[in-house]
Parts: C-alpha cells; sequence; structure tokens
C-alpha cells in the first residue's frame, strides 16, 4: 500500500488498480482484526481526513484542482481507504465525531461519499463501505454526545437544598425607600420615623423560587431592622403606645405563616447528632424581626397592661403553631419569646399551659410527630420549678397524663432530657408522687427496644437519687424485678447500666436497709448470668 506523500507513479490500469484495492481491504480487515489501531493516530487520521472533506464541501470550486494534482484518481483512492479504515475507530469511542461536518459525524460520513462518484471505478467502493460501515455505526457518536447533553442538564437545574421556606404572602409593591437613620433624626420625629420602619419591614420578599430578586430591596429591610434592634436595645423611652400595636403587627406580618410540610414525616426519627435540620431559606430577616421583638420584650419601657390589648390568647396561639418549624434557631427563638410571655402576662398563663397540653395529646394519641416537643418540655421545665406548693390537682393531672404517656412515643430519643428533668422536678416538689410515676414508667417499659430501656434505666436512676426511704419501700418489690430483667438482657448495654446502679451509693444504701426484700429478687438473675451469660 502507497503512504502519504509517496513519490510512485500512480497506477493507470484499471485492473490491476482494482486488483490492489482488493488487497489493500483484505491487509486492512486483517490488521484491525489483529492489532487494534492507536487511538491517537486513529483521533488524527480522523481529524485530517474530516478536514478534507470539510474543505471539500466549504469549497467546491477547487474540487477540480484537487483532482488534477493527484492525476487519475490516485489522490482519492488512499482518501476512500482512509475513510473506509477510521469509521471503525468511530465506534470503538472517538469523542469528537462533530468536528468532520456542521450538524454531526453521519452527515460527515454521508456527504464524504459524493466526491468520490465522478471516479472511474463504481465497483469497488460500495464493498468497503457495506462491509465497513455497517459494524461501524458512525451515526451514535452524536447521538450518545446529545445524550450526555440532556442528562448532564437537569444535574444544573436540580435543586437540592437543605432549605426550605414557609408559605408567605409575598407583597405585591416591594419597592422600599431607604429612610433617615433614627439615631440622626430630630428628637420629636423619632417616633414617627419608628413607625415608617416599622410598618416598611411589613414587606415580604421570596427567598425560595427567586431568591436573587429585589436584592437591593432586601437590603433595605435588612439595614432598618438590624437599626431598629440597635435603636430599642440601647435607647430609653422609644417604646410609646403608639409603637405596640405597629411592632405586634410587624411580627405577626413577618412570621405567622403557613410552615412548610415535613421533610420525612413518616421515616425515622430525627437525630440530631446524624441528621441535618432543615433551614428557613427567609432566615436572614426572620432572625431580625425575633431578636427585634425579643428586645421589645424586655426593654425597660415594656409595659404588659398596653400591651395585652395586642398579645392576646390568638397572638399565643399562633406562636406555638410555629414551634413546629423544622429550623432549630427558630424553635431557639420561639422558646425564649414564649417564656417571657408567660412571665409578663399572668393572665395568659393558664391559657398557654392548656395549649401546650393539646399540643402533647395531639402528639402522644394522633400524629406522632411534631418538632418543638423538646422546647416545649424545656420551657415546662422551667414553669413546673416554679410551681408553688402545695402542687394544684391540675398540675398533678399534668405528671401522670401528659409526661408519663410521653414515654411511649417511638421519637423518645429527641426529648427524653427534657422530659425527665420535668418528672424530677414534680418529684422534687411533692414525693408522694414518686409511686404513680415508677407505676407509669414501668407500664411503658420497652420491651424490644434496647436504646429505649438504656433511657428509662437512666431517668429511674434520677428519680431514685431523689426518693424518699418511705417512698422507696412503697415501690422496690416491682421496680427490682424490672431491674432483674434488665441485669438479666442479652443486650450488654442494658445489663451493664442495670448493673451500674450498684455504683451509686445513695442507692446501695436503700438496697442495704431493705436487702432482705431485694435481694432474693436480684441473686437469681445474678447467679444466672454467672453461669450461662454468653459474654461470661
Amino acid at each position: 500500500m502507497r503512504k502519504k506523500g509517496s513519490s510512485l507513479a500512480p497506477i493507470t490500469n484499471p485492473r490491476r488498480r482494482r486488483l490492489v484495492v482488493r488487497q489493500v481491504c483484505k491487509s486492512l480487515g486483517q490488521l484491525e482484526a489483529q492489532t487494534p489501531l492507536d487511538p491517537g493516530a486513529a483521533r488524527r487520521r480522523w481529524r485530517r481526513d474530516a478536514e478534507r472533506a470539510e474543505w471539500g464541501r466549504a469549497k467546491p470550486e477547487p474540487e477540480r484542482g484537487r483532482r488534477s494534482r493527484a492525476g487519475s484518481g490516485r489522490a482519492e483512492m488512499p482518501y476512500k481507504l482512509k475513510k473506509e479504515k477510521e469509521t471503525p475507530k468511530l465506534a470503538k469511542g472517538t469523542t469528537k465525531p462533530s468536528s468532520s461536518g456542521k450538524d454531526g459525524g453521519g452527515e460527515s460520513a454521508e456527504e464524504a461519499q459524493p466526491q468520490p462518484q465522478p471516479q472511474p471505478q463504481p465497483q469497488p467502493q460500495p464493498q468497503p463501505p457495506s462491509s465497513n460501515k455497517r459494524p461501524s455505526n458512525s451515526t451514535p457518536p452524536p447521538t450518545q454526545l446529545s445524550k450526555i447533553k440532556y442528562s448532564g442538564g437537569p444535574q444544573i437545574v436540580k435543586k437540592e437544598r437543605r432549605q426550605s421556606s414557609s408559605r408567605f404572602n409575598l407583597s405585591k409593591n416591594r419597592e422600599l425607600q431607604k429612610l433617615p437613620a433614627l439615631k440622626d433624626s430630630p428628637t420629636q420625629e423619632r417616633e414617627e420615623l419608628f413607625i415608617q420602619k416599622l410598618r416598611q419591614c411589613c414587606v415580604l420578599f421570596d427567598f425560595v423560587s427567586d431568591p436573587l430578586s429585589d436584592l437591593k430591596f432586601k437590603e433595605v429591610k435588612r439595614a432598618g431592622l438590624n437599626e431598629m434592634v440597635e435603636y430599642i436595645t440601647h435607647s430609653r423611652d422609644v417604646v410609646t403606645e403608639a409603637i405596640y400595636p405597629e411592632a405586634v403587627t410587624m411580627f405577626s406580618v413577618n412570621l405567622f405563616r403557613t410552615l412548610p410540610p415535613s421533610s420525612n414525616p413518616t421515616g425515622a426519627e430525627f437525630d440530631p447528632e446524624e441528621d441535618e435540620p432543615t433551614l428557613e431559606a427567609a432566615w436572614p430577616h426572620l432572625q431580625l424581626v425575633y431578636e427585634f421583638f425579643l428586645r421589645f420584650l424586655e426593654s425597660p419601657d415594656f409595659q404588659p397592661n398596653i400591651a395585652k390589648k395586642y398579645i392576646d390568647q390568638k397572638f399565643v396561639l399562633a406562636l406555638l403553631d410555629l414551634f413546629d418549624s423544622e429550623d432549630p434557631r427558630e424553635r431557639d427563638f420561639l422558646k425564649t419569646i414564649l417564656h417571657r410571655i408567660y412571665g409578663k402576662f399572668l393572665g395568659l398563663r393558664a391559657y398557654i399551659r392548656r395549649q401546650i397540653n393539646h399540643i402533647f395529646y395531639r402528639f402522644i394519641y394522633e400524629t406522632e410527630h411534631h418538632n418543638g416537643i423538646a422546647e416545649l418540655l424545656e420551657i415546662l421545665g422551667s414553669i413546673i420549678n416554679g410551681f408553688a406548693l402545695p402542687l394544684k390537682e391540675e398540675h398533678k393531672m399534668f405528671l401522670i397524663r401528659v409526661l408519663l404517656p410521653l414515654h411511649k412515643v417511638k421519637s423518645l430519643s429527641v426529648y427524653h432530657p427534657q422530659l425527665a428533668y420535668c418528672v424530677v422536678q414534680f418529684l422534687e416538689k411533692e414525693s408522694s408522687l414518686t409511686e404513680p410515676v415508677i407505676v407509669g414508667l414501668l407500664k411503658f417499659w420497652p420491651k424490644t427496644h434496647s436504646p429505649k430501656e438504656v433511657m428509662f434505666l437512666n431517668e429511674l436512676e434520677e428519680i431514685l437519687d431523689v426518693i424518699e426511704p418511705s417512698e422507696f419501700s412503697k415501690v422496690m418489690e416491682p421496680l427490682f424485678r424490672q431491674l432483674a430483667k434488665c441485669v438479666s438482657s442479652p443486650h450488654f448495654q442494658v445489663a451493664e447500666r442495670a448493673l451500674y446502679y450498684w455504683n451509686n451509693e445513695y442507692i446501695m444504701s436503700l438496697i442495704s436497709d431493705n436487702a432482705a426484700r431485694v435481694l432474693p429478687i436480684m441473686f437469681p438473675a445474678l447467679y444466672r448470668n454467672s453461669k450461662s451469660h454468653w459474654n461470661k
């Protein structure tokens, strides 16, 4: 076979030329079957042939000069053989088929064929394409590239974010003008300017579907909120009677909204150590609104007698609904604000406790899903700590009917430390509640959930730390029967946690005083472990 640039004379005999073509095609097929072509060399040859084809299609007038320079078909035959040689490599993964033509590699292969049609050897021309073009499949590569581009599109559009946003009623007119600074304005005009800024901050913006919209006006609102937080914190006599309705309205418009649906309503409970919380997209503004309202409640100028006309039961109910937010930052602000309202508005205390009870009842017996149980229990812990003695019957019923059934919910691990603290606070207030509490814990004791059983053992030890000896004698038999089962548990953490009770000095003193009744219950379990435990 003649290489490119050979100085040999062209073959003028048609019969001889056809024979050479058949031998070359045969040798090429054997070569490709035995030794695969170098991808780099094939790519270079393919690019060179493609440029020739492109040149021949874009500039048809020099085509005659090209053939006349080549002689009687000498240049056409090597070109055709190279095209037949290179087409199998396209099927093997050549990544640039579109450079041979404007519309793709498939069209370049078809448009390269009309060039050798004027040649006088039509017989050998169809044979190589029929044998080599069929396995080459030069059309699929551009199809594959188009699929890659198509599949890559959704990866760019796809929004996998942890942020979620509530359903705000966006304001139609969101164009805000920057108002003068409060500290630079005359004293007699500050109240009116303060009210204007509060009303301006009632405008709501979109942080989800188009977070880059209205950036200038979002910054105006953020700066205004930040300025009001500083103003109400460091200034005196600024919370006048005209400010109360405006401040409460601004808080209500920005924060009282429909929360987004839960990201995992039926799945496993949220694990703070493993799972990432879902954050509120509009938090840059919500955070400043919460901070302003908290400083508003804590201001020395704040007068509950005036504010009670605006912070009423409807306001508290809407505030409690926000505790189901998945953003822990928002729940932390809500916890502090609700605690301040509970402390300042005596007329709302019973209503707040009753509504919290309703949330717990719905959580225990209906939904078993609520994001703010831990925060509500933390508030109740401080409320219980301030209960006057003797305890009212209402508070005792809250312990028996609400706090104890909270132990049976499957997501106990999320709020158990706060729940145990509330129970212990009740027992420190009134020791006579020890017996119903321990009996209730034994009633809800987990049978097949070992981590939950360890939590029960932790809480039970905290209860025994504050139990009175007289109350201990009432519950020790059912209590130690359960402890004997825990010591015999095949789960090593349960058995180990139960045995740690013997490291507690106060519990050991209680056992020593009642050894005649406790040891007959505990000894068989300990003896069985020493003889037949799987990890002895």
